[in-house]
């Protein structure tokens, strides 16, 4: 399987739900929100989808790494969608104020990007310590390079379909 095959699928489905987050008017009505969140929900789990179809083929594990390596993953993609959530949370604010962007908020979204990537960054660093020890460290150099390829795949995907500050 060539990664480059895979990823613009997986590329697409999480830009767009950025984007969707993003594009979003912000609305009093509460089914807009819900209708936002249904859709974010839907992409997330399709985009979760294509993740483990490229790292079952890619970390090529046997059955019995297989049983270790998964439920690692697993709570590694739930700590990530709470950093997915927050990053959500910054592009609605960019949303919200690109047509009036103060110094202040400009700083928030500024630091709030910062932030998210240094906790992600600690986040895979956690992760390839447990992958190192539930499998061994050769995996969790594979997990993290998989995992870098799709993440930096995905990260320009999101930056190219953002609008630049003006």
């Amino acid at each position: 399987m060539n990664l480059k095959t895979l990823s613009p699928p997986v590329a697409a489905l999480l830009a767009c739900t950025f984007l969707a987050a993003a594009q979003q008017a912000p609305s009093p009505s509460e089914n807009k929100e819900a209708n936002l969140k249904a859709y974010v929900d839907l992409l997330r789990k399709d985009v979760k989808k294509e993740k483990v179809g490229i790292f079952t083929e890619l970390m090529d594990l046997t059955p019995d790494e297989a049983a270790k390596f998964w439920p690692v993953y697993n709570s590694y993609d739930k700590a990530l969608t709470v950093l997915a959530d927050e990053r959500i949370a910054l592009i609605k604010l960019y949303a919200d104020s690109y047509g009036n962007l103060t110094p202040a908020i400009a700083t928030k979204l500024a630091m709030g990007v910062l932030d998210l990537d240094a906790r992600r960054t600690q986040l895979k660093r956690q992760y390839v310590q447990k992958f190192s020890q539930a499998l061994n460290p050769i995996l969790a150099a594979r997990f993290l390079q998989i995992e870098n390829q799709v993440e930096k795949i995905l990260d320009l995907q999101i930056a190219s379909s953002l609008p630049v500050i003006e």
